[in-house]
């Protein structure tokens, strides 16, 4: 099953849009991650694991292939594990529906789930404001970040603690 998310690379002071898909099948259990990671996003599939687990989802016992695109850009940072951990619970159909599709996901996720703030939000929250035709429209956040993100007019916040 395929599923895709999108979130924000902080490149200088710009956001850059950025693609997170997730590949599940069958297979050995494995968690891939591709397109560029830095190590502090290689290290966000033990993060995401444990956090889907201790919010009491299943963390799918099978293949699973992340990618962030453009892979030419280089990822830093914890700020992709919600955006991953969203695009994992939809493609093992534990969340379901479009409601994924209208948001851009920006936080980092804690052991037990709790999402904590990130820096650059304002950034992302600026480049969201500007969503192009068929960009999402609304940014889930941590509720750390709400603040940051409620300085952008017109912009739907969604402020996530868990």
């Amino acid at each position: 099953m395929l599923s895709r998310t999108r979130t924000f690379a902080i490149q200088g002071v710009d956001a850059v849009p950025v693609d997170v898909e997730i590949d599940i099948h069958r297979g050995l259990p494995s968690f891939s991650l591709v397109g560029l990671p830095d190590a502090a996003v290689r290290e966000s599939r033990e993060r995401v694991r444990a956090a889907i687990v201790n919010s009491g989802f299943d963390f799918p016992l099978t293949r699973i292939t992340a990618s962030l695109a453009p892979a030419d850009l280089r990822k830093a940072g914890p700020g992709f594990d919600l955006a991953i951990a969203a695009a994992i619970l939809r493609a093992s159909k534990q969340v379901e529906g479009p409601e994924l599709e209208g948001w851009w996901f920006a936080g980092e996720l804690a052991l037990d789930g709790s999402v904590r703030g990130l820096s650059g939000v304002l950034a992302m929250a600026e480049r969201a404001a500007r969503a192009e035709p068929g960009e999402p429209s609304g940014i889930a956040a941590a509720a750390a970040n709400f603040g940051e993100a409620g300085l952008v007019g017109g912009l739907r916040i969604a402020a996530l603690r868990r």
